[in-house]
């Protein structure tokens, strides 16, 4: 148990000094939250929701309470406030009470802070289980959390940091390989079981979901394809590594209503490739998804698709009310 134990520190330590941290960098906070680092710039000079200890000419660093602050307005997005006055709600939330119903999350503050507790704790389970190579641990604790926060929370909150942690030990000292597959493996399953069959799809004409050509970091898109199913949406998974030549295929052959793109590395984001997604009779939608699109300059009729929160909202309004 020694070695292993030794690991497990290791790998525990690293998640829990991504919570610990006293400060973070924009592009730390940015990868947490799923936004581009723009975004926050953004808010910070629009709305004065950046981090308070920041004074011209220094970096940005964002503490623990900056980054609630940030988690609070995205809730508040989310339940359909404009930016402005999401911002406004997350500032003037100190010891967060009960928000009003026309602003804010779900639940209240108080209530998010504890489920912030509750994923932390899920996190260091998972770290355990993973160590342990104990498979049924880890799918029962990934289908727990499915069940208790829905796919896109559990992915951003408690298996990106597990799966980021186990990736950095790796580059470290070339230990933990075998977990960090054990892991993605489970991850797959369970989100393919999270994925319920849509009988009486709201979209007549499917949504494709793909990955860019050469990206092979597929686990997100299952983890899309499972939210969206969950909201009625009908999809067609195409998966990893998808040559431009055989999506234009899949668009001649289907129809569909949407194509979405996932790129999570910037290397093989090129813009060329939606010039190559056929025209069609009835119009087809385009979305690049993920981190890897950041960057990349979009022709007009693509929509650019930041984080899997709002991937789900932007196609789901889009193609959901046929």
């Amino acid at each position: 148990m020694g070695d292993q134990g030794r690991v497990l520190d290791a790998v525990i330590g690293s998640v829990a000094r991504h919570e610990e941290e006293e400060t973070l960098p924009v592009a730390a906070v940015a990868r947490r939250l799923g936004v581009a680092p723009a975004t926050l710039r953004t808010w910070d000079r629009r709305y004065g929701i950046g981090p308070r200890a920041h004074t011209t000419g220094r970096h940005r660093r964002y503490t623990h309470d900056d980054i609630a602050r940030l988690e609070l307005m995205q809730q508040a997005l989310l339940r359909g406030a404009t930016p402005a006055e999401a911002a406004s709600y997350a500032l003037r939330v100190t010891t967060p009470p009960e928000p009003p119903e026309d602003v804010g999350p779900r639940a209240g503050g108080a209530s998010l802070l504890r489920e912030f507790s509750t994923r932390s704790a899920i996190v260091l389970g998972l770290s355990r289980a993973a160590m342990a190579m104990d498979t049924v641990a880890i799918q029962q604790l990934i289908a727990d959390s499915v069940d208790a926060l829905g796919v896109v929370a559990v992915w951003d909150d408690v298996l990106r940091p597990v799966l980021a942690a186990l990736a950095s030990r790796w580059e470290q000292t070339g230990e933990c390989v075998e977990v960090e597959h054990l892991v993605r493996e489970c991850t797959l399953a369970a989100m393919i079981g999270a994925t319920p069959t849509v009988t009486a799809p709201r979209n007549p004409r499917p949504v494709l979901l793909c990955c860019a050509p050469d990206e092979q970091h597929s686990l997100p898109l299952h983890v899309l394809r499972a939210a969206l199913a969950r909201e009625g949406i009908s999809t067609q998974m195409l998966g990893a590594a998808l040559p431009a030549s055989a999506l234009a295929a899949a668009v001649r052959r289907t129809g569909p209503a949407a194509v979405a793109v996932w790129a999570q590395l910037p290397e093989y984001a090129h813009a060329e490739l939606f010039a190559e997604v056929p025209r069609t009779r009835q119009r087809v939608r385009l979305f690049a998804c993920g981190p890897g699109w950041f960057t990349t300059d979009l022709p007009a009729r693509v929509n650019r698709l930041e984080d899997l929160t709002g991937a789900v909202r932007r196609i789901e309004s889009l193609v959901g009310a046929g």
